[in-house]
């Protein structure tokens, strides 16, 4: 089946870019297309994936990220902007965003990006996961944090964090993926989370990480 995709742009011209980007692909299909949230939100039906905007006019694309998750909590969203800085990159991932890249990634970054997503990674372009490492700093994971996480899940949390998947983790770790899926399952009913980007949201929120 087709991944379908909506967007929600208030640029006309990358609009119709993104547009036919995800229609001339075989493999993806356009499910729906608007320039504010505030359409997007009452003619709301759920994608695989939706590509946001953050500076659009009305409700901006963070603040639209829990308005969309209500719609529908498995809903995965990437932004995709111009903003670089980490205020915008952090409140966006804690506010619930399965990725996040700019707009002047390439066409093959951004289906790349959707099916990191898909596959249950988080995605990160270089210049975005550069100002989100500045930030997480895996020495400074809490020795007695409350969710009582081993060292390993610790290890595997950070990992999480830097967007990888979970075929990544096991090379870097040099476990099996079978292993690393039981430490999440671990992480998540520890963290009481149910996806990567609560996960995400939960570290930064809690200093985790």
């Amino acid at each position: 089946m087709p991944v379908n995709v909506g967007i929600i742009e208030d640029h006309s011209e990358l609009r119709l870019s993104l547009e036919y980007l995800v229609s001339s692909f075989t493999g993806y299909k356009l499910a729906w297309s608007y320039s504010c949230v505030e359409d997007a939100l009452e003619n709301f039906t759920p994608t695989d994936i939706i590509l946001l905007d953050i500076n659009l006019p009305g409700i901006n694309g963070i603040d639209a990220i829990p308005l969309i998750k209500q719609k529908h909590v498995q809903q995965k969203i990437i932004i995709l902007t111009i903003l670089e800085d980490s205020q915008h990159i952090l409140k966006a991932i804690q506010n619930g965003a399965d990725g996040y890249i700019l707009k002047s990634s390439s066409p093959s970054k951004i289906l790349d990006s959707i099916h990191q997503v898909l596959e249950g990674g988080a995605a990160l372009t270089p210049m975005v996961a550069k100002q989100v490492m500045m930030f997480l700093k895996p020495e400074a994971i809490r020795s007695t944090s409350p969710s009582n996480l081993t060292t390993r899940e610790k290890e595997i949390l950070v990992l999480i964090t830097q967007g990888m998947t979970n075929e990544m983790i096991a090379a870097k770790l040099f476990i099996s993926t079978l292993t690393v899926r039981n430490h999440i399952k671990n992480i998540y009913e520890k963290l009481q989370v149910h996806s990567r980007s609560q996960v995400v949201a939960k570290a930064l929120n809690e200093k985790l990480v």
